[in-house]
């Protein structure tokens, strides 16, 4: 097939740049990939025969990205930042870092990569396509194949297993039954491997699959959920229902955009039945998340996911959803909602709603909290009408018994929000003799 892609202009001023000064470069990596598949471009990354100081001795803007391993920063005239790799060969390995040298010749760095899709090379300023493991056949094919023995390529670095099963997952690639195997054989390895970087497999798997569903059922298949994952297979074992199969059919249904929502759904199994309250949701799951050294924004966003989905939605009642959303933070809404949603298209049911079938249960509910939210109920004791400075202005002496009060006048009010007027809360505090004890507690003081 003809093959006359069109890059950015920086990338034909950085090979013609370097290959001027006497140093051969190509393209490589997925954009060229990508484009085989006639999907559009990623990262455009070049390799050349010039080392690093030649790399940062040729251009004047440059980062020191990865010297040690040959990669230099180049900023294009777009102002772009481009990875310029130098040729490299792979001396020692041990699964989880190589240690390498550099070559003088494109066909030893192919030969030292994962897969042959991805041991492509286009030479931008010759138009030369530089297949030598015949990946173009296999991309045609839509076949995942190691290049060269399967088994040393895994050895060399395991986590290339990860990104086997991401890969397959993602282009819809079948494995070839070599590269399938010796990938088995290595997932006992797998402990091997920072967590730092199964967690950004798996958060890849999640952020960029329109259907993570393929790729996690290859964890699966292969033995790598059970070896990363032991919490979540554990509970699978024993869930009835949500089958897995559920289970991941509900993260296809949520889009790419929001992994963090896939992920809330991925680990929901794990909770089990036995879960006796939120906080106890919430501590087993960001205990997993931060084993995965997930950030503790992502950690505590997806604990707080699970431990409210687990428990519910609330009745269609006004009530009942005021006071639902002073227990839940109203910001996380819109992504349980997500969740409901896609749970109940594979027909799983966390909310409990038995008023007609799952999904129009789930959408009329949603609707009705959406409702209260739209008028604007007062969800916190900030959001009364009157606050402590209004309390003195009562003659009240500060102190604990503030809060309390202003807890009382906010379960008043979610039972009746028209109630939340400056007026009508100091008629409440005197007709119910709220502000009794900070009163007596005054007169206490004066003695």
């Amino acid at each position: 097939m003809t093959f006359s892609p069109t890059p950015p202009a920086a990338v034909l001023w950085i090979a013609t740049t370097l290959e001027e000064a006497g140093f051969e470069t190509w393209v490589v990596g997925g954009a060229i990939r990508d484009l085989l598949l006639g999907r559009s471009a990623g990262d455009w990354d070049l390799a050349t025969r010039a080392t690093p100081q030649e790399i940062m001795s040729t251009f004047r803007r440059t980062v020191p990205i990865g010297v040690d391993h040959g990669t230099v920063g180049v900023l294009g005239r777009d102002q772009v930042l481009y990875e310029v790799t130098t040729f490299r060969r792979d001396v020692e390995t041990d699964g989880r870092r190589a240690v390498v040298e550099f070559s003088d010749t494109i066909q030893e760095d192919l030969a030292r990569r994962d897969f042959t899709s991805n041991a492509i090379a286009w030479h931008p300023l010759r138009q030369e396509l530089l297949d030598p493991s015949g990946g173009q056949a296999h991309l045609e094919a839509r076949v995942l194949e190691a290049v060269g023995v399967p088994a040393q390529r895994f050895a060399e670095d395991y986590l290339r297993v990860l990104r086997a099963l991401r890969f397959s997952g993602h282009f819809g690639f079948a494995i070839e039954e070599e590269t399938w195997g010796a990938l088995c054989e290595a997932v006992p390895h797998l402990d091997n491997l920072s967590v730092e970087r199964v967690q950004e497999e798996l958060m890849k798997v999640l952020s960029k699959a329109e259907t993570p569903s393929v790729a996690l059922k290859l964890y699966q298949r292969c033995g790598a959920l059970q070896k990363l994952y032991p919490e979540l297979t554990d509970a699978l074992a024993v869930s009835d229902p949500p089958s897995f199969e559920q289970v991941l059919a509900a993260c296809d249904a949520v889009p790419r955009t929001r992994p963090l929502v896939r992920m809330a759904i991925l680990l929901s199994p794990m909770v089990g039945e036995s879960s006796s309250s939120v906080n106890a949701v919430y501590d087993r799951v960001e205990k997993l998340l931060i084993r995965l050294r997930c950030s503790n924004a992502e950690s505590k966003r997806v604990a707080k996911l699970v431990a409210n989905r687990t428990f519910g939605a609330p009745s269609s009642e006004s009530v009942d959803i005021r006071r639902w959303l002073v227990r839940t933070d109203p910001a996380l809404f819109p992504d349980l909602a997500r969740i409901w949603l896609a749970e109940a298209r594979v027909d799983i049911n966390p909310t409990d709603m038995a008023d007609g079938p799952a999904e129009t249960s789930v959408v009329e509910r949603i609707r009705s909290i959406r409702s209260v939210l739209t008028a604007k109920p007062p969800l916190s004791t900030a959001q009364l009408a009157v606050n402590g400075a209004d309390l003195q202005a009562l003659g009240l002496i500060p102190g604990p018994v503030f809060g309390e009060i202003l807890e009382r006048l906010l379960e008043h009010v979610l039972l009746h929000p028209e109630a939340n007027t400056r007026s009508r809360l100091e008629e409440i505090i005197e007709d119910e003799d709220l502000a009794g004890e900070a009163r007596s507690g005054s007169k206490d003081d004066s003695r």
